[in-house]
């Protein structure tokens, strides 16, 4: 019980260092489980059997799951880790595909390259999660290439417990 109390206490404190304070406890909520790598470190959070996030083994950084993109987008106000696409890119984006730089159409200016992004509509309607490639200005201006490299669209979760 105290190496879960421990483990709950550090993944809240990585989403607070990452997303900003208060989003660990919004993320990670009582009762979450963990599972670890062999090394007995924590690999996945669950939360009522789905997957919130993942630690990475390379920084230690999380990577969201869509359930926990969903919780962070209504904890965060816009345009908080946000990359807005336009609407042709939508469908393509909420499948899981990439995101290329000519269909940004606006971003979070604080973002850095290598961040954990919410990827969004124009609406603000969330369409997936993924890593962002590109500085915001770069991403802005380049006109070509992969902007955000998607790990979960909406539309694949959907498909995923469809089946």
């Amino acid at each position: 019980m105290q190496d879960a109390d421990k483990n709950l206490r550090k993944v809240r404190s990585i989403a607070d260092y990452q997303f900003g304070k208060g989003c660990g406890e919004a993320l990670f909520p009582e009762g979450v489980t963990f599972l670890l790598s062999r090394t007995n470190r924590v690999r996945q959070i669950i939360h009522n059997g789905q997957r919130i996030a993942t630690v990475r083994a390379k920084d230690g950084m999380l990577t969201l799951s869509i359930a926990g993109a969903q919780v962070i987008h209504n904890v965060l106000p816009s345009p908080s880790y946000r990359v807005m696409v336009c609407d042709d890119a939508v469908p393509f984006v909420s499948k899981g595909k990439t995101v290329f730089a000519k269909h940004v159409i606006g971003l979070d200016k604080e973002l850095r390259a290598g961040e954990e992004v919410l990827v969004v509509d124009a609406s603000d309607k969330l369409l997936a999660t993924g890593q962002l490639l590109l500085s915001p200005d770069e991403a802005l201006s380049i006109g070509r290439g992969p902007a955000v490299d998607v790990r979960n669209g909406i539309d694949q979760e959907k498909d995923i417990h469809n089946n």
